[in-house]
């Protein structure tokens, strides 16, 4: 057709500029964020409409609760700085996505958290679910609110940005329905990658080097910054050259996979007494990734050896808990990486690690051959005098360490993991070995409940080829049951595995044992929970074992369908608690 033809200039003058709402989402795709987990409301069906337009992936959660553990998960097991989105209306689905970002915000988990926010026009006056928006300051990276219509694409972009930039974090962008919904022009926006996080300086790897050349006794603590740098390659290079054993923080679980010959277990509530004398007994330690926090440390009650080297991307980390004989504020893939060359190159550290009383694999098999006495002993059967925690009965019911032993049987090394809070996360940190970086998920030192299956949801999103587990307490689970319902609508292939004792245990063994309540004060014996009939409510295939060979078979079938299935498994209520069997005498003292 000829330009001059009045058609086209018809035609020219039919096009509609973009909405607002249309040019966020189009920047999001362009910088990798495809996924996002939300809740429609009236306030963002502009963004909810430009999303199916372009094709992206919109998981409609059941709770605001869930949504933030959704993209939590998502980014926990995959590459770093990779990120999915959450949206929610204002008010309510905003405050209560709280909990979930200030679990991504403690963990680092790079997240963008779009809030729709009141429309300007009645902001001030109390409109529906206006909430201040610094409400939310304390809860996120950075929180940013869209004032100007044109702001909108260069506020999203930034906050991309800010999320990935290290240490990464959720970043919550507060943008008007009105705004979404205008056609304002959206300005260009120039390309900027995030800062490179800090080198490690030459001086400080020498001078650690220097140390751990005169360690006879050395340990490595890997902490969650190893898993948000990439660094579990250079960890593992390191921990073989100096012929160190690893220890890792509950954040850091996996970042060394638990079946290697150096790997001594993890540093949390339920670390065994064997675990914490590796850590006092070792002349030098070589932190790394870890912020060496309150949960971790048990309140910075678990002695450290000797002579401390700290690697954290936080200077205020550095001597806050213990006394630091060598801080460096750097990457840790970066420090790593450089002390391996140190290492490769012939270094004192390396030389010194084949003339040592002790190899690294023989220290570290002790804390673990100690580890397997103290889960044998709770999984034989009982004595008939009690001693083991049992009742003494012969048909007792089955023991966390128990179903975790026969899940990692059934599940493979490559599936993604992810566990929540409650009393049996403490067995599944000590008793279920991971695989890989990526193949377990737990929350950190915010430790909240309701993460196991929201956190499976987004694993599954970003590695659909790799099987998903959800490892969950019946306490755990029916804070985030309404996930269930999201499985099934979505058609996400998870497997969940329901620990059910029927009490909050953790709390009820605390509660009769120091303050003098009855047995199962928080317990619903009498009022049981029949998570088959909850799952097959919501569409869910479900079936519900009791004895340990069942279990195995359980998950195999659940795995196997094609589809979300759950797997109830019940457990004992009275079972030992993992933070007093592991750090108590051994089992034959």
């Amino acid at each position: 057709m000829d330009a001059d033809d009045p058609a086209a200039g018809d035609d020219s003058r039919d096009e509609k500029p973009p909405t607002v709402a249309e040019a966020v989402v189009d920047a999001m795709l362009d910088r990798g964020v495809e996924t996002v987990f939300g809740i429609p409301g009236k306030q963002t069906l502009p963004l909810n409409r430009a999303l199916a337009d372009r094709d992206a992936r919109f998981v409609v959660a059941r709770h605001e609760t869930a949504v933030p553990h959704q993209a939590w998960g998502y980014a926990e097991t995959s590459e770093p700085g990779e990120m999915a989105a959450t949206c929610v209306v204002p008010g309510p689905g905003d405050t209560n996505a709280m909990n979930g970002l200030k679990n991504a915000l403690n963990d680092c988990a790079p997240m963008l958290h779009l809030a729709v926010e009141t429309e300007r026009s009645v902001r001030g006056g109390d409109g529906i679910h206006e909430t201040p928006p610094e409400t939310y300051d304390t809860v996120v990276k950075e929180n940013v609110l869209v004032d100007s219509p044109a702001g909108a694409v260069p506020a999203v972009v930034e906050a991309i940005r800010t999320a990935r930039e290290h240490p990464q974090g959720p970043v919550r962008v507060g943008i008007p329905k009105d705004v979404l919904a205008s056609r304002t022009p959206q300005p260009a926006v120039g390309g900027r990658d995030p800062s490179p996080p800090p080198t490690a300086p030459a001086d400080a790897v020498r001078e650690a080097d220097d140390l751990l050349a005169d360690a006879n006794s050395p340990v490595l603590l890997a902490g969650g910054g190893v898993r948000r740098s990439g660094a579990s390659d250079a960890l593992r290079a390191v921990a073989e050259g100096l012929d160190a054993p690893v220890v890792t923080t509950y954040k850091g679980k996996g970042t060394l996979p638990e079946t290697h010959p150096l790997s001594a277990g993890v540093l949390c509530g339920g670390a065994s007494a064997e675990l914490r004398d590796l850590l006092a007994d070792a002349d030098v330690g070589l932190v790394v990734g870890s912020d060496l926090d309150a949960v971790a440390t048990a309140s910075w009650s678990v002695s450290m050896p000797e002579s401390l080297v700290h690697v954290t991307l936080d200077g205020d980390d550095v001597g806050f808990g213990y006394e630091t004989d060598l801080g460096v504020v750097a990457d840790a893939d970066r420090f790593l990486r450089a002390l391996d060359d140190r290492l490769d190159g012939g270094s004192a550290a390396g030389e010194r690690a084949a003339s040592r009383d002790r190899t690294g694999t023989e220290r570290a098999e002790s804390v673990r051959a100690a580890d397997r006495e103290r889960f044998a002993a709770l999984s034989e059967p009982a004595d008939g005098d009690g001693s083991d925690g049992s009742d003494g009965s012969d048909d007792r019911p089955l023991r966390s360490v128990e179903v975790l032993s026969a899940v990692r049987d059934a599940v493979p090394e490559e599936a993604v993991v992810t566990a929540d809070a409650g009393g049996f996360r403490l067995w599944t940190l000590v008793s279920f070995p991971a695989s890989g970086p990526g193949s377990y998920v737990n929350p950190g030192s915010w430790a909240t409940m309701g993460t196991g299956l929201p956190s499976a949801i987004g694993a599954k999103l970003a590695n659909p080829d790799r099987d998903v587990v959800a490892l969950t307490g019946d306490g755990g689970l029916m804070m985030c049951v309404h996930e269930l319902h999201t499985l099934a609508s979505e058609g996400i292939d998870v497997t969940v595995v329901a620990l059910n004792n029927d009490d909050y245990a953790i709390i009820s063994e605390e509660a009769s044992r120091s303050y003098e309540f009855p047995e199962s004060a928080y317990g619903w014996a009498e009022t049981g929970l029949d998570l088959v009939a909850v799952a097959a409510g919501m569409g869910l295939p479900a079936e519900r074992v009791r004895e340990r060979d069942a279990v195995g078979d359980a998950v195999e079938r659940a795995r196997n369908r094609d589809g979300p299935a759950l797997v109830e498994v019940v457990t004992d209520p009275n079972e030992p608690q993992a933070s007093e069997w592991m750090t108590g005498p051994r089992p034959e003292e």
